[in-house]
């Protein structure tokens, strides 16, 4: 019998991102606290980037933003925002998304799964994912668990279990 394997991503719906920086604007744009303070919220190429004319309006504008990812099912972790900063009379922060897994948290990811997974599991890096394979189909239930409890500071999604 063959091994049974899947992969950990760390990847994220551009079309969800989109749908949800498009639902944050329509309620900037018709909030009332949002009137009159120029608050706004658009793509500027692969960041996004929110403004307001003060810092405690643009916060509230990626607070707006992340309730949207989290509706829509994206973990914060995937997004990056910069702190608030003072472009002439606006204030504005720059936000982006993190997409697949670095060389050094896969290796601590398949550190973790040597040291607390059951034996005869193996996880290879491929690229910006990890490959684990074993098997036993309950290992792999294991590790799955075993990842899920840990608290890691990038998204991870479980994909192409065979």
């Amino acid at each position: 019998m063959a091994d049974s394997s899947f992969d950990i991503v760390s990847k994220v719906e551009r079309q969800e991102v989109d749908n949800a920086l498009n639902q944050a604007a329509k309620e900037i744009s018709q909030r009332y606290d949002f009137k009159g303070v120029g608050a706004s919220i658009s793509w500027s190429g692969d960041k996004i980037l929110m403004e307001a004319n003060s810092e405690d309006r643009v916060k509230a504008v990626l607070d707006v933003f992340q309730s949207k990812l989290i509706k829509r099912g994206i973990s914060l972790k995937a997004l990056d925002a910069g702190e608030p900063q003072l472009s002439g009379k606006e204030y504005k922060i720059f936000a982006s998304i993190q997409e697949g897994i670095s060389q050094e948290n896969a290796k601590k990811v398949a550190k973790i799964i040597r040291d607390e997974g059951p034996k005869g599991v193996k996880a290879q890096v491929q690229g910006d994912e990890l490959r684990v394979s074993s098997k036993s189909r309950d290992d792999l239930q294991a590790i799955i668990a075993l990842l899920k409890g840990k608290d890691f500071d990038f998204a991870l999604q479980f994909v192409n279990y065979r």
